[in-house]
């Protein structure tokens, strides 16, 4: 089998076998596959597609490109949750303690923001002494002590997805859907658990901005981990603003804090509540999501998820008074509210136009190699539907330095449209597809 040969059948929009793709993959690891075979068979496909059955031959052949980790016994009531991005997105931070505190093991690895998009390790590690790198036997034992771990993933877990997503993100050819889902599904398949939560966010703050291609992503994802053995639940959520109010990593931990002390943002909650539901209901605990929904409030109200929440903190080496303490948190410089220039309804918030103004104070990463500051941010008291005064505030912008409020204020009320008229508030579920 030659590279040159499995290029061009793809190239000429050729189905490939199992066999050619496994070879191929193999090939990009060990190196027989010169990085410009890979980029080329990459356009191929993004040109020519696959498969349902080649997405599916893909999926498993990154997957088994290095270790799938063993589970062992806790395999039984393991459920990962993955979000496919967006701004202010601390879901996970709420949905694995609150799954965790009612049985569920969690064994969550997770990655860094890049471009509008925030990660959790970034968020996680604004927790002074927060370690987001365990070895296998300290993660197996974590997840089986306190039914949860949120950490980096290993060089050896799906090594090919590093290779090709490198390649991917010099080569145009990012926004493919079977690269996409075979990036996705591998690394979840390599940490192990056999049932999976899927959160696909649409909209100006998303990978995917509009409700048809995030739909199309969803399904192509649950058609192709259920093909692999998986069980899957995937929903499409809404990302057009940003999501609960805080946008920034100290400032979300923060705000997953107040969520799960009963106080955060309601579409926050609810989406929380809604998928920490369905992981309930995969590891077999409750019969329904109606059950599913009553056992997360239930944890939620009587402390249990904040106190897993709390254990999770302790386990990797953070501080766990932030829970109680939240100043000790990284905590901005400076602090300057945006106000409404004019009267009337909040019609729309462009998370897109938040997530770069982001970026542009340190929040964020225009590239990997950026650092993040972990304090500044914003906090957004009136989103979409909210009633507005002239000078009422819209956002609070917290700073690293007074020179860079002309430019935030400037982006913030870029990202702002108006409406004279009452507006109604989209809900933060679009849809719940499953196999």
């Amino acid at each position: 089998m030659r590279a040159v040969d499995v290029i061009a059948k793809k190239r000429d929009g050729q189905a490939l076998t199992a066999d050619e793709i496994a070879w191929f993959v193999r090939g990009v690891v060990g190196g027989t596959v010169a990085d410009y075979q890979a980029s080329a068979w990459l356009m191929a496909v993004y040109l020519r597609g696959m498969d349902a059955g080649e997405t599916v031959a893909l999926t498993r052949a990154m997957a088994e490109s290095g270790r799938i980790l063993d589970l062992g016994p806790l395999r039984e009531r393991a459920v990962d949750k993955h979000s496919t991005g967006g701004v202010g997105d601390k879901t996970s931070l709420i949905v694995g303690p609150l799954a965790a505190a009612c049985g569920v093991i969690v064994p969550k690895m997770s990655g860094r923001g890049l471009g509008i998009t925030g990660g959790t390790l970034d968020k996680l590690e604004s927790i002074p002494g927060f370690q987001v790198h365990l070895s296998q036997t300290e993660f197996l034992q974590q997840i089986s002590e306190i039914g949860i771990a949120i950490v980096g993933q290993s060089a050896d877990l799906a090594p090919a997805d590093g290779v090709l997503y490198a390649l991917r993100d010099v080569t145009a050819t990012v926004g493919s859907l079977p690269l996409i889902v075979s990036s996705i599904l591998s690394k979840k398949i390599a940490g192990g658990a056999p049932r999976i939560v899927l959160d696909v966010k649409a909209g100006r703050g998303a990978f995917m901005a509009s409700p048809e291609a995030a739909r199309e992503l969803a399904r192509s994802l649950v058609e192709v981990g259920t093909a692999a053995d998986r069980r899957i639940v995937a929903y499409v959520t809404e990302m057009d603003q940003p999501l609960g109010q805080a946008v920034g990593n100290a400032l979300e931990i923060r705000e997953a804090i107040r969520t799960l002390q009963g106080w955060g943002p309601s579409d926050l909650t609810e989406l929380a509540l809604t998928l920490a539901a369905e992981m309930i209901v995969l590891a077999g605990l409750a019969p329904n999501q109606r059950a599913g929904r009553r056992r997360a409030a239930e944890a939620l109200a009587s402390g249990d998820a904040l106190a897993r929440l709390r254990a999770l903190i302790m386990a990797q080496g953070g501080d766990p008074g932030v829970v109680e303490a939240p100043e000790l948190l990284p905590t901005a410089p400076i602090t300057a509210a945006v106000r409404s220039p004019s009267a009337g309804y909040v019609a729309s918030i462009d998370a897109g136009r938040v997530g770069a103004a982001m970026i542009a104070l340190g929040a964020g990463r225009a590239t990997k190699l950026d650092q993040v500051d972990h304090a500044v941010g914003a906090i957004f008291e009136r989103k979409v539907g909210a009633a507005v005064e002239p000078g009422d505030v819209l956002c609070t912008l917290h700073l690293r330095s007074a020179e860079q409020l002309p430019t935030a204020t400037e982006a913030i009320l870029s990202a702002y449209r108006f409406s004279s008229g009452p507006v109604e508030v989209p809900p933060i579920i679009r849809e719940r597809i499953a196999g």
